[in-house]
Order: structure tokens, then sequence, then C-alpha cells
């Protein structure tokens, strides 16, 4: 258990250095942006951009000599230490103004000062708090892991469409209810990936399950989530024409998906940005005169909006 945490505080010194070095690299794009400006600076224009020239290569230096350390810092976590050693080190880390090292070597320790009957408990709680579904564990990613928790959001779009696309996961309403649960979650980072996944789920279901009933259920649901994501989503399902099927008191009938197209059309002329009311213009050139119609009256509804 020791060893396993050690692996764990050297990936959040890693992750640490990775931060810094994501500093370094700003203020290299700073760099690069002050020197075309100073070819055209004159006088005490000229002397301002040289100084922040300069406190910006200070700031590089510095930078890059954290950088070093934290990269020392990680390489020396699984080197061979004796326990006195091994102490010293992590009192070293104790001492780092970062919350997250903190926390690792202080687990470290608690599993050091352990008795065997204390560490057959920590392993037994552990083993009781490990997520057991595929939401659970996205949910503990988002609550854990330093790329879903950092200001990229790529990494979050990433997990949120891994997610949608794992086969049957986007058909298993249990996973949908329990993701729907999640939206309640005090963590912003995890509600955040939530979100994120629930657009990639009902985008799934919009666009690709045969079942209308289904489909339209999710287009509704998208078109009450109030997050960015959901726009391209809605998009998609506004631009293509499908056949399906919606089931009636005398069977399955088969028909289309209108209702779908018209449902995101009129949540995306109310998004009114541009990305979404071109993409409502657009459908005004659709074949289905109807959704002519549907996309005609959305704009018009927008133009006459306070």
């Amino acid at each position: 258990m020791v060893n396993q945490e050690l692996r764990q505080l050297q990936e959040t010194l890693n992750r640490k250095a990775d931060m810094i070095q994501r500093e370094f690299g700003v203020a290299g794009e700073k760099l690069h942006g002050l020197a075309r400006r100073i070819k055209d600076a004159k006088d005490e224009e000229l002397k301002a951009l040289l100084a922040e020239q300069e406190a910006l290569h200070q700031q590089r230096l510095v930078l890059a000599e954290e950088i070093n350390v934290w990269r020392d810092r990680a390489r020396n976590v699984l080197h061979p230490l004796g326990e006195a050693q091994l102490r010293a080190y992590l009192a070293e880390l104790l001492a780092t103004e970062d919350e997250a090292v903190r926390a690792g070597a202080e687990r470290v320790l608690v599993l050091m000062n352990a008795t065997d009957a204390e560490l057959a408990q920590i392993a037994a709680q552990q083993t009781r708090a490990r997520p057991t579904t595929p939401v659970g564990r996205l949910v503990e990613r988002a609550r854990t892991e330093f790329d879903l928790r950092g200001q990229d959001p790529s990494f979050k779009q990433r997990a949120a469409v891994e997610f949608a696309n794992r086969p049957g996961l986007s058909q298993d309403d249990g996973a949908l209810a329990e993701l729907e649960a999640a939206v309640d979650d005090p963590d912003p980072l995890v509600v955040e990936v939530v979100l994120l996944t629930l657009v990639q789920v009902h985008r799934f279901r919009a666009v690709r399950l045969a079942d209308l009933d289904i489909a339209l259920a999710s287009t509704e649901r998208l078109t009450k989530i109030n997050h960015p994501a959901a726009i391209p989503a809605l998009i998609e399902i506004a631009q293509a024409h499908r056949p399906g099927f919606t089931h009636a008191a005398s069977g399955v009938v088969e028909t289309d998906n209108r209702p779908l197209r018209e449902a995101a059309i009129n949540r995306l002329a109310t998004w009114n940005t541009p990305q979404a009311l071109a993409a409502v213009n657009a459908r005004r050139q659709d074949r289905d005169s109807y959704i002519v119609e549907v996309a005609n009256r959305a704009l018009a509804s927008v133009s006459s909006s306070p």
C-alpha cells in the first residue's frame, strides 16, 4: 500500500511540474508578442516594453528552476530509500505550499505509521469506497484527476465523448439516471464533467436511435441543458432528416424525426449566438417545407424579442 501511495505521490509531483511548465509556455508566448511590439515602439513605450520583457525573462528563469525542482522530486520519490531517508523526504514535501503534494505525503506517512490491523482496516475501507459503476468511476475521476480539474476543456470533452461511445452506455437508462442525479453534486468541476457527458449521451440517443420516442425525450432534455456544449448537439439534430419509428396504440408506426428537429431549432433560436442563429437560418433552405416554416418562426421570434 505504501508503494501504491508513493506512485500516486509521484503522479502528483509530475502534475505540479506540468502546471509550472504551462506557465513557462505562457510567459514565452508573451515574450514573442512583446518582441513584435518592441520593433515599432519608441521612447516611454519602448522603455515600458523592455522592462516587461526583462521581467518575463526573469520569470522564465524562476519557473525553469521550479520545474527542475519538481521533476527531481518526482524522480526521487520511488528511488530505493531507507525509512529514515524516506521520512526526511516526506518532511520536505510537507513543508511545501502545494496542498495536493502535502496531502499525498501525509497519506504515505499514515500508512508508514499504521499497524497491520490498521492497514487491513484501511484496505477494507478503500475497497468499499471504490466506485463500482461507470458513472461512479467517471465522477471519481472528475474529483481527483488533474486534467479533468484543470482549465483545458478538451480533457473534459474527451472524457464525455469516450463515456458516451462505450458500447451500451448511451442506451443504459440506469447510467443515464445516475448521471442526472450527479448534476446536483456540490463540486462544480464534477458538475461540468457530468453536464458534458449528459450532452454526449443525449446527442447519441437523439441522432442514432431508431426509437424516436426515446430520441425526442433526449432532444427535449438537451433543450433544457443550459450549457454551450448543447449547441453543437442541437445543430446536429436540426440538420439531419432521418427515419425511425414511434409507439402508438395501434403498434409501431414508421415516421421521421421532424419533432426532434423542430425542438432543436426552437431552442437554438433562444440561444441567440452566431453559431446557433446561423444553424437556424440554414434550415430556411431545408427540403422539408414544415422545417422551413419552423426556422422562419424561430428567427422571427428572436428578432421581435426586446
